[in-house]
């Protein structure tokens, strides 16, 4: 998750997140996502009722625990060092989220929880990325959040972590990652990045106390508005349409998009973000429970910008809600995709709150766009792909901008 990550949902006890993934980018998408790199709470629109899914309901309403009462009377008569209650309780319920395999259902304890939350703001200490895990099971960064230490250090989306200060990543969580790579500010920690599977580098990062708007624009030479969306946070809605209430009233030629390793967050935010350019009512994504669908979310009608010409840049950073966006805008014909295929996260997550502050993030759902793709492990492909190379990079060139800009001036 992001050492930051996703939607969220307020309801009760209930929070629904979509997207980042670590954060510290990341939040999750080390935000991640903030996570996250890489993938939000808030007011959702989709509600979950508390009953058994279909395809769980051949399990028992309670587990019989004799087995495992047994294991801790072992454990505690024989075990040679200190236990500690609260550790034992922790373990207990995060090996119980663990038995599902899904990389997104997981048990936060009460400080975790904490971390989460904040992350979801905008707000922490580390470094800036977000995490999450690929195919084969290694910690990757999904994103790094734009400014912060991560991007400043050179992290890239795609990178695998090998080691953080040392311990090998080898079956760490990302939620264990995003533990061990934030900290205090002023602190740093050391990452052993694989990169594109042949580079091995070593970072040195300085933390950070990070606190960013998810939201930047401006209006570029040639009357062109540009939106850049860092993740969908607390703050995203008021910025963005702030942003495009001021493109509508300087009357822009067009505007680009940019969800560049935005590792996503609130599903709420993303609808709103979609609605921007959408007529009222228009498909943002469907929501499916064993392949059937159980929401829909639509177009809210506040549109400042439909009608406008739009070009929308992703790269394999962009996850979530960023890709939620950008499918909605793809698949209703009111935008063109520039850069590179997104990340493919395709799952909705809700959090539970728990007794004792700790929560389960738990996925309820799978996404499906307008046109209804599920994009998990797929990615959404651009109408125009422009690939970023080390030159480009290392020169402080940006041909997928470029690109975009170029398109709107036609």
């Amino acid at each position: 998750m992001h050492e930051h990550e996703q939607r969220v949902e307020k309801s009760g006890k209930r929070k629904s997140i979509s997207g980042l993934v670590l954060r510290s980018g990341l939040l999750c998408l080390g935000i991640i996502l903030i996570f996250s790199l890489g993938l939000g709470i808030g007011n959702g629109t989709i509600s979950v009722a508390k009953k058994a899914s279909q395809q769980n309901s051949q399990l028992p309403a309670d587990l019989n625990y004799t087995t495992v009462e047994e294991l801790y009377d072992e454990l505690r008569v024989r075990y040679d060092g200190k236990l500690s209650e609260q550790k034992l309780l922790d373990g207990l319920k995060a090996g119980l989220t663990d038995a599902a395999g899904d990389t997104y259902t997981v048990y936060l304890n009460a400080k975790d929880a904490e971390d989460f939350n904040n992350q979801l703001d905008g707000t922490f200490s580390g470094i800036g990325a977000e995490l999450g895990k690929d195919d084969q099971g290694n910690l990757v960064i999904v994103a790094p959040i734009d400014g912060t230490p991560a991007s400043k250090a050179d992290i890239r989306p795609q990178d695998i972590i090998v080691s953080v200060n040392g311990k090998t990543t080898v079956g760490m969580s990302v939620e264990e990652a995003v533990t061990q790579i934030r900290g205090k500010a002023g602190t740093s920690v050391s990452l052993r990045i694989l990169r594109n599977k042949t580079q091995d580098l070593t970072f040195e990062i300085k933390r950070e106390t990070i606190k960013i708007p998810s939201v930047k624009h401006e209006i570029l030479d040639g009357n062109v508005g540009y939106m850049q969306i860092i993740r969908f946070g607390d703050d995203t809605k008021d910025l963005a349409l702030a942003a495009a209430e001021e493109f509508k009233a300087k009357n822009v030629k067009g505007v680009v998009l940019d969800m560049r390793g935005n590792p996503g967050g609130r599903l709420d935010a993303s609808v709103d973000v979609s609605s921007l350019w959408l007529p009222k009512g228009a498909t943002v994504l469907q929501e499916r429970q064993n392949g059937v669908i159980t929401g829909t979310e639509v177009a809210s009608g506040v549109n400042p910008l439909l009608g406008v010409k739009t070009a929308v840049l992703i790269d394999e950073g962009s996850a979530s809600a960023s890709e939620i966006t950008a499918g909605a805008l793809k698949d209703n014909k009111v935008a063109t995709l520039y850069g590179v295929k997104s990340f493919g996260k395709g799952s909705v997550q809700s959090i539970e709150e728990l007794q004792g502050g700790g929560e389960l993030k738990v996925t309820i759902a799978r996404w499906h766009r307008p046109n209804g793709q599920n994009i998990d492990k797929k990615g959404i492909s651009p109408d125009k792909e422009v690939k970023m190379t080390e030159d480009d990079r290392k020169n402080d060139r940006d041909p997928q901008r470029d690109a975009a800009i170029t398109f709107i001036g036609q």
